[in-house]
């Protein structure tokens, strides 16, 4: 199934409130490869990544793995703060070295916070996720090969792109086919098949291991429903 780029939960919550959360926090380094916790593992806090690039990733029984996108670097955080201790739903390691802060469940519990005010935003926080998982169930069952490929790279200019100008949107990381086969969820050949033909029809270029979207609204539209 294809995924994509979840909310960062910290931007639903008042900037006042976040620093208060993370005043005491303990920090975390990962080295590139380096397992961060693995599906199954007890959910016993939050990270928020100040440094670094991560990824998300999930493996069926029969092997099959799935990576999101959520390779985010900067301050963002991939799963919220586990009230009940779940496990952990899926795996994360880094991409390349990474520094986190790392916030436990005891601490949530034992910070100040006006409880109405922490609902209210964890509210918002699930309607939004809700409409991220509508977006990738939809994209899985009615979008053509093509339009997951394309919605795979949108995501990935929505959090890493700059814009160089004449429209077009700079992907700050290096991503590979197979990254983008694995957010698309569709076999690594089909996508540098389609890639490579955007690259011929300049909707897309690449350079050093960076692409970069020569013609967006073209990409919105084949990613259209």
């Amino acid at each position: 199934m294809p995924v994509t780029m979840p909310t960062n939960i910290f931007s639903v919550f008042p900037e006042s409130l976040v620093a208060k959360l993370f005043a005491n926090a303990k920090t975390t380094t990962l080295a590139s490869d380096e397992v961060l916790f693995i599906a199954g593992d007890p959910g016993d806090g939050c990270y928020r990544v100040e440094q670094g690039l991560l990824k998300v990733s999930m493996i069926a029984p029969t092997g099959a793995r799935t990576d999101s996108g959520d390779r985010r670097s900067g301050r963002h955080c991939r799963r919220a703060l586990h009230h009940r201790r779940l496990p952990r739903s899926a795996s994360v390691s880094a991409v390349r070295d990474s520094e986190l802060t790392f916030v436990s469940h005891a601490a949530f519990q034992a910070s100040p916070r006006p409880t109405p005010q922490v609902y209210k935003h964890l509210v918002t926080l699930l309607a939004a996720r809700l409409r991220d998982t509508d977006g990738v169930v939809a994209a899985g069952s009615f979008l053509p090969l093509k339009g997951r490929v394309a919605r795979a790279l949108l995501d990935l200019a929505e959090a890493f792109g700059q814009d160089v100008g004449q429209g077009r949107i700079l992907i700050r990381q290096k991503v590979s086919p197979s990254d983008v086969a694995a957010m698309a969820g569709i076999a690594r050949e089909n996508v540098s098949r389609i890639l490579n033909d955007w690259i011929r029809d300049k909707l897309l270029s690449r350079l050093s291991g960076y692409y970069c979207l020569e013609n967006k609204k073209k990409l919105q539209r084949e990613s259209a429903i």
